[in-house]
């Protein structure tokens, strides 16, 4: 299969995360090069398998910003996906706060002409803080095609999430079509 391009699947602690193993196969069986990055606290769950992930990647994993002289880890991003995205990271990054890795690369490849994609996982009470939807709407205005609702993820009810079975093929459709992949 010819190597559709870099994704970079940028997974946030949310609980979709623990699974980011299944979206990076997805990925891959689509024909993407895929290169994760995880937010700090993320990182801390997959450190037991971090060597499983790496292998499974052919690449690092990022989670932590590079010190000023090192050489980039990664190849260049053809396209991002933000998948699971929290709460936390959508207000973060829609006000313009970008203190990880995982929010500064999307943050400044928007603005580049890297197409960025972000689908969230939180429930229905966070998603019902006034910020979320201002945050939706900064990210769009910007460029980010924001997968929330019916064409994305939309909010569980609290305490009945089911991280198994986020929407990774839906995720991974949307990058399809914003790329012009068939």
């Amino acid at each position: 299969m010819t190597k559709r391009g870099v994704l970079y699947l940028i997974a946030c602690a949310a609980g979709p995360a623990q699974f980011a193993d299944d979206g990076v196969r997805r990925a891959q069986a689509r024909g993407w090069d895929v290169c994760l990055v995880l937010t700090p606290s993320a990182a801390r769950w997959w450190e037991p398998r971090m060597k499983e992930i790496e292998e499974l990647t052919g690449h690092r994993v990022r989670s932590q910003y590079k010190l000023p002289g090192e050489a980039d880890a990664l190849p260049k991003a053809d396209v991002m996906l933000v998948a699971p995205m929290s709460c936390t990271t959508l207000n973060k990054w829609g006000g313009g706060i970008s203190d990880t890795l995982a929010i500064g690369l999307p943050s400044e490849a928007v603005h580049m002409g890297v197409p960025v994609l972000a689908m969230p996982y939180f429930n229905r009470a966070q998603g019902a803080q006034p910020a979320v939807a201002r945050s939706i709407a900064d990210l769009r205005a910007q460029g980010v095609t924001v997968l929330d609702g019916p064409d994305g993820y939309e909010p569980h009810p609290p305490k009945q999430g089911n991280p198994t079975a986020y929407p990774w093929d839906r995720a991974l459709g949307a990058v399809d079509t914003i790329t012009g992949q068939p």
